[in-house]
């Protein structure tokens, strides 16, 4: 953007100087300041500087696409997320089901774009240290077998590390109040709590399975200290979900653009191709809102949701 033009004393040059610096704004090319920034967020459920390399090439891939400024805003938290899609803050947020869901209902009109190749059918894994003796978990009733286990969930309004593991704890007979110290810790994120099962700090962990894999392939952990016990059956996470006012800020049609946009990332491409990688996915496909109606009715069972 070209820099406000400093006052000419005679009225001559103010006029020239005004001319001249409209010309200038004219001819740049520079977006006004007046157009519209689409502000894309998500909720933080992995370490920073992933999330910032990934949705700073998002932002560059969706405003060559959509002409439009993108820009990524961090948030603090998923409460945060969650509220600052609420009020404006936030345009098009990369949710997990549960804060999606949240979300929806806190911003009426809200729509479900699109979710990865692999959300339709997603699953949570719960990792052990070595040296708590436990072993894999052959059936579902075999997780008794954490009662008086000192066990730890990522975020407390995550969808694959928190809400989704409890329900099925409590679906085989497990209660929050069966743990040690009565009831679960939470790292904060999926990473963390690998770190905090890894250094013995907790006995069991329950994370996206997504993120697990990722760390395991990028030498993260230490397969002498922790492994895999247990792996839940499949449910609907994450997905991306648009204000619904985005039609009127941007243009007629803008919201079905930015799905079609998100569907279009390919590998084929570099920018596309290190997207797709860091999101651990092959592809984006379609989702609509009732897809989580699951998801709704455990975070109202659990007490997330009311």
């Amino acid at each position: 953007m070209p820099g406000r033009q400093r006052p000419v004393v005679m009225a001559t040059g103010l006029t020239t100087g005004l001319a001249f610096a409209m010309s200038l704004a004219g001819c740049s090319g520079a977006p006004s300041t007046n157009d519209p920034v689409l502000k894309i967020g998500a909720i933080p459920d992995q370490n920073p500087e992933k999330l910032n390399r990934l949705y700073g090439s998002l932002s560059d891939e969706l405003s060559e696409s959509l002409d439009v400024d993108v820009r990524y805003v961090p948030v603090s938290n998923y409460a945060a997320a969650v509220s600052a899609f609420r009020s404006g803050s936030l345009d098009l947020v990369w949710f997990g089901g549960l804060t999606g869901v949240q979300a929806r209902l806190q911003t009426p009109g809200a729509r479900v774009l699109a979710q990865r190749d692999i959300d339709a059918k997603f699953t949570s894994v719960f990792i052990a240290n070595g040296a708590s003796g436990l072993r894999p978990i052959t059936s579902a009733d075999q997780l008794v077998q954490l009662k008086g286990r000192r066990l730890a969930f990522g975020s407390e309004s995550s969808t694959s590390g928190r809400l989704m593991p409890q329900y099925f704890l409590g679906e085989n007979g497990v209660t929050m109040g069966d743990l040690a110290g009565g009831g679960p810790g939470f790292s904060g994120s999926h990473d963390a709590t690998i770190a905090v099962v890894q250094s013995g700090a907790y006995e069991v962990g329950a994370l996206n399975e997504q993120v697990w894999r990722s760390n395991v392939d990028e030498g993260r952990v230490d397969p002498s200290k922790v492994a895999v016990i247990w792996r839940t059956p499949p449910y609907v996470d994450y997905h991306w979900v648009a204000r619904p006012d985005l039609d009127e800020r941007f243009g007629e049609g803008f919201t079905d653009r930015v799905q079609k946009a998100l569907l279009s990332l390919t590998p084929s491409t570099e920018r596309g191709a290190l997207v797709l990688d860091l999101f651990g996915a092959e592809s984006f496909i379609p989702a609509q809102n009732e897809d989580y109606n699951k998801i709704e009715a455990v975070g109202r069972q659990l007490g997330k949701v009311r």
